[in-house]
């Protein structure tokens, strides 16, 4: 297939890419390389794949209605994966306008795109913390997201409603996946991995929200992209026994489909704080704060369904994820 990857410098796009292109997959490559955070390990990760006979690299914002428009028009992607967004809860409280340009006109040019150029199948990022104010585990894709307490959350929201209408309106397969703390080699430096083992080799001390009482669906990168891929390759359908009386959140009379996807084990953050000491070889200094605004304390992945539909099975423990992680860092970072 010929693939365009939205976010391909980014941490799971990029992790996607190569394993697209190791399976003899064309990929067109979408980033706009900003600096969010660093930039020069999204480069260090695009100089893994860039110069690979079945990639076409692109420099941009998905907010670039004719970028997007003369990438369709010239490449014709079979299908779309769309993970590029501005990422982070605690950022839309001081950067809201971002994340409208990016997760909601971004996302509206790339369904119109595949409107009108086509597009067999739309896989787009959605997120847990759409799940919001809502405290019943684990998070089902049956259970209600109206209540999100992060503008983040609200924008990957009103992604699920948009794909929703485009299929409906214009028989579009989209499948929205909701992320559950992805983390891996490669990762983001914003997150708590490596946030905490950055700190916890210089021996400076690490924020732990909520008194670390949070609880979180870690899941490995591999895994994630294991499911990515399964879901690209099974077009959305519509479900034959969708009722409008007694309507189903995850499913529709169009092609639409929406899953969670995670490793189904919550883990304790005091807990995972332990597992970093152990694979860093050094003991954390906590400092311990209560839970930030936009912060939801637990995520737990009902993943039933995407196991169901797509045979996935996430395999990863948690001990294993983060040895490699670590092994990564002090390689990258020659620590």
């Amino acid at each position: 297939m010929k693939v365009l990857v939205t976010g391909a410098a980014g941490f799971i796009g990029a992790a996607l890419t190569q394993q697209l292109l190791q399976r003899g997959d064309q990929v067109i490559g979408l980033d706009n390389l900003n600096d969010y955070y660093d930039p020069s390990l999204k480069l260090a990760r695009l100089n893994q794949f860039i110069s690979h006979s079945g990639y076409t690299d692109f420099c941009g914002g998905l907010e670039d209605k004719s970028l997007i428009d003369s990438i369709f028009r010239q490449h014709k992607p079979d299908r779309v994966v769309n993970l590029a967004a501005q990422a982070g809860v605690r950022y839309s409280l001081t950067n809201p306008h971002s994340y409208v340009e990016s997760n909601i006109l971004g996302f509206l040019n790339i369904l119109e795109a595949c409107r009108h150029f086509g597009s067999e199948h739309l896989v787009y990022a959605s997120s847990s913390s759409v799940y919001g104010l809502n405290h019943q585990m684990p998070f089902s894709v049956q259970h209600n997201v109206d209540h999100p307490v992060s503008l983040y959350a609200a924008s990957k929201k009103s992604n699920e409603l948009m794909a929703h209408t485009y299929s409906h309106l214009f028989q579009i397969p989209t499948t929205g996946l909701r992320f559950f703390t992805v983390y891996g080699p490669w990762g983001r430096p914003d997150m708590s991995p490596m946030l905490f083992t950055k700190k916890i080799i210089q021996g400076q001390p690490i924020d732990v929200f909520n008194y670390g009482n949070h609880r979180r669906d870690f899941t490995y990168i591999d895994d994630i992209v294991e499911g990515v891929i399964r879901t690209l390759d099974k077009p959305a359908t519509a479900d034959s026994l969708w009722n409008a009386d007694t309507p189903s959140p995850s499913s529709s009379s169009a092609p639409y489909r929406l899953y969670n996807i995670g490793s189904h084990h919550p883990v304790e953050l005091l807990t995972y704080i332990e597992t970093l000491e152990t694979c860093i070889g050094k003991k954390a200094i906590k400092n311990l704060l209560p839970i930030q605004p936009g912060d939801v304390s637990d995520t737990y992945a009902d993943v039933s369904e995407l196991m169901r539909d797509m045979d996935y099975k996430p395999s990863t423990p948690l001990d294993v994820g983060i040895e490699r992680f670590v092994r990564w860092y002090k390689d990258y970072y020659k620590v």
